[in-house]
């Protein structure tokens, strides 16, 4: 008869470390900066308040406008 032999349990278990709130802090505004960027050059960039000139990024986001309930017509 063949003997098995059973690996032995793990003894140590790793833990994850928290992140701390002062590094997690500059990548949450950065995204958070990106994000109303993105909000702005869809909702906005059009008429009086455009940063571009013409209909480029207009007919780039026109469909995400619609979507996000922004009117553009």
């Amino acid at each position: 008869m063949a003997q098995s032999t059973a690996a032995p349990a793990p003894t140590t278990q790793s833990a994850v470390a928290p992140l701390p709130l002062k590094a997690l802090a500059p990548w949450a505004v950065f995204f958070g900066v990106l994000m109303l960027v993105l909000l702005y050059f869809v909702g906005a960039e059009q008429g009086a308040t455009s940063v571009l000139s013409g209909e480029g990024v207009h007919e780039w986001v026109h469909d995400a406008r619609h979507l996000l309930g922004f009117p553009c017509h």
